[in-house]
């Protein structure tokens, strides 16, 4: 897997993340213990069909989906260590996405927290920094047929923050293009509001 440029390097002696307090927004459900007392999304609940078409037309393709527990596996070593302080990540769901001309690669992750607040707390550094808080693009599979996108390729970064998870969406060109970017924002936002109204309507529901 790959982190889009700048890259994230990793070092033997992780950095100290900063401490930073969430605080809940003043538009958070009114029931939100009882929500949190459900389970966290499901990744067939966040991603459940692998052939996506949006309401403008437009037709995206999942060619691959990963979950862990072990949230750090998906993160950059700067976001796995803010993530872990609070109560922590629960759960780390990451699909890749292509475009009907197969150009694009975008990833989107789910990230869902045990507290509303922690997942306030990395949306808000996210937000602030979001190549150094980043999660990490899945390379695509050999069955996919879709070259692994050059390292140091310029990206796209969005995220979206849910009662309890944070979505996130880095996209790319396949080749490492830099240009049509205008295009590559518009499916990477696109994606990411599709998956975020999964994960809205199973944590709100």
């Amino acid at each position: 897997a790959s982190a889009a440029a700048p890259g994230t390097t990793a070092t033997a002696t992780p950095a100290a993340a900063p401490s930073v307090t969430g605080t809940l927004p003043s538009d958070a459900p009114s029931g939100l213990p009882s929500l949190l007392a459900r389970p966290v999304i499901r990744p067939e609940q966040a991603f459940p069909e692998t052939a996506v078409r949006l309401e403008d037309g437009s037709r995206y393709e999942r060619v691959d989906l990963a979950t862990t527990t072990d949230c750090a596996q998906g993160m950059s070593q700067e976001l796995a260590a803010l993530s872990e302080q609070g109560e922590g990540c629960s759960r780390l769901t990451t699909a890749l996405f292509t475009d009907a001309e197969r150009r694009s690669q975008v990833s989107v992750t789910v990230a869902s927290f045990v507290r509303a607040e922690d997942a306030g707390t990395v949306f808000g550094m996210a937000s602030m920094d979001p190549v150094t808080y980043q999660t990490v693009s899945l390379d695509p599979p050999p069955e996919a047929g879709l070259p692994t996108v050059p390292p140091g390729s310029a990206g796209v970064f969005r995220r979206l923050m849910t009662v309890r998870s944070v979505v996130f969406a880095n996209g790319q060109w396949g080749d490492g293009s830099e240009t049509g970017e205008a295009d590559l924002t518009r499916q990477t936002e696109d994606l990411l509001q599709y998956v975020d109204d999964n994960v809205v309507a199973y944590e709100q529901g």
